[in-house]
This record gives structure tokens, sequence and C-alpha cells, in this order.
């Protein structure tokens, strides 16, 4: 589909693998012009130019600030920005007191404070343009109180609303702000969840990731197939279009049905 994205800047925090490198090789596809900013390092798009790697930590807002500075001048300009860092607690959280209060604070730092040092970064700056596009990569997790780890479900929960926030204060600037919400995906992330659970098991009781993910996406998914990482970035690429030009402060899920609101 051609959306008219040639030659727009665009950033991807947290886009050196996963979803957020899916969203990199899309945008690529649409010949925008793409930089990540990632605290791992950032693989090379085969094909295509790029794409600016700019190594930071989210949770630092200094170096997050120096980057919405740098990042202008070397894409041309910043057309749409991108937030798809997140962590989980590491642990499995069924019921929530298997947890300690402690496991929450780099979860949250990481998946809701990160996500609003880019947008107090970026958001300015998008502002004055008077043109442009947020999106923050949530959760199904955020929209059913998940049970799976308590700290990542709460975390996307408010990534949810702040965005909503968002959306109402960029929008008599022109600037749209939309959340997607994936949900059965392979990524490590995803692989993380089943280690975590696996390690409470039994032997009696014990699946092998491929086992485990099969029973829950048949249970959960309606489709009952997994969700992938092009998926979720098909939708970012339209998002960023004007063929969206109207659409803000929304929750776009890309679940294969799982969660359904009536």
């Amino acid at each position: 589909m051609e959306l008219g994205l040639q030659d727009q800047g665009v950033v991807i925090v947290g886009g050196a693998s996963g979803i957020g490198w899916a969203m990199v090789e899309a945008f690529a596809q649409e010949q925008a012009r793409v930089a990540v900013i990632d605290i791992a390092p950032v693989p090379a798009l085969s094909g295509f130019e790029g794409p600016v790697a700019v190594r930071a930590d989210v949770t630092d807002y200094a170096a997050i600030q120096a980057a919405a500075r740098e990042l202008p001048p070397r894409l041309g300009r910043v057309d749409h920005v991108i937030y798809a860092a997140a962590v989980g607690s590491g642990k499995y959280g069924f019921p929530y007191w298997n947890l300690e209060p402690a496991d929450w604070e780099r979860v949250w730092r990481v998946n809701l404070l990160g996500a609003v040092h880019v947008a107090h970064a970026f958001g300015p700056l998008l502002s004055q343009q008077r043109r442009g596009t947020m999106l923050f990569l949530a959760s199904v997790a955020g929209q059913i109180g998940s049970q799976t780890d308590p700290p990542y479900s709460a975390s996307k929960a408010a990534l949810i609303n702040f965005a909503q926030c968002a959306a109402k204060d960029l929008a008599p600037y022109n600037v749209r702000v939309n959340t997607i919400c994936p949900g059965m995906v392979r990524t490590p992330l995803n692989r993380s969840v089943w280690q975590a659970w696996a390690a409470q098991q039994s032997p009696e009781t014990w699946q092998d990731y491929e086992t485990w993910a099969a029973a829950k996406i048949a249970r959960l998914i309606p489709l009952n197939r997994w969700q992938t990482p092009e998926d979720v970035a098909a939708l970012a690429v339209f998002l960023a279009s004007d063929r969206a030009a109207n659409i803000t402060g929304q929750t776009l899920n890309v679940d294969g049905g799982f969660v359904m609101h009536w």
C-alpha cells in the first residue's frame, strides 16, 4: 500500500529487536527515514540504508533529551515517534504476592516513565511543527488485568491512559497519539513469561514453550493463531499515514480477538 511516508522521519524507541525491529523494517519499506533509540546494538537493515542508531537508556531522561536534539538534523526532521521499549518482571505473578513490591520498580521505570521521557523530549518538537504522530506499544495485558505479570500489566494500563492524556494535549497542534496492544506474539518477552511460569511447575505440569503457547492460544485467541511482529508493524505504518488522519486517542488491538469490548 502506498502510504505517502517517503522521506518522513521516524524515531522508534526500543527498535533493536522484536516488534520494534519489525516496525523499523516496515517503515523502511515505505521509504521513510528511520532512527532507532535503544540500549542494545542496532542491526543493519537488509536492502535499505540505516537505520540511524542512538544508544540510550529510556530511564535516563537526559540521554533521551540529547537524542531528541540529535535526531532531527540527522533525519531531516522527525515526523513520527514510536515507543516500543518494554520489560517484564521476570517472575510469574499468580498470585500477585509471588512478587515483591521491589519487583515493580524497573518495570514501571522502563514501561511507563521511559515513555513519559520520550513524550516530554519529542512532544514539544512535534507541537512546534504542528504535524506528526506518537505511538505507544502497550499490551492486551493492560486491558484485562492479566495475572501473569502484575507489574507489566499495570504499567501497560497506565501507558494506555497516559497516551490518551497526550492525545488530548497534542490534538490542537495536529499531532495524533495512539496505542497498539499486541496479543500473543512470539518475542523474547513472551518467552520470558513462559520461563517464569515453567520455573514454578512440577515435573507433572511442566510444558515446553511451544506446547504452553499453543494451549494458551487455543484457550484465549478466537482466531487460534499467533500474532506476528509484522502484523503489529503494519498497523503502526498505517497509523502514521494520512489515511489515519482522524484516528487519535485510540487503543487498537492486534490480538486475534483476545480482547473484545461490547
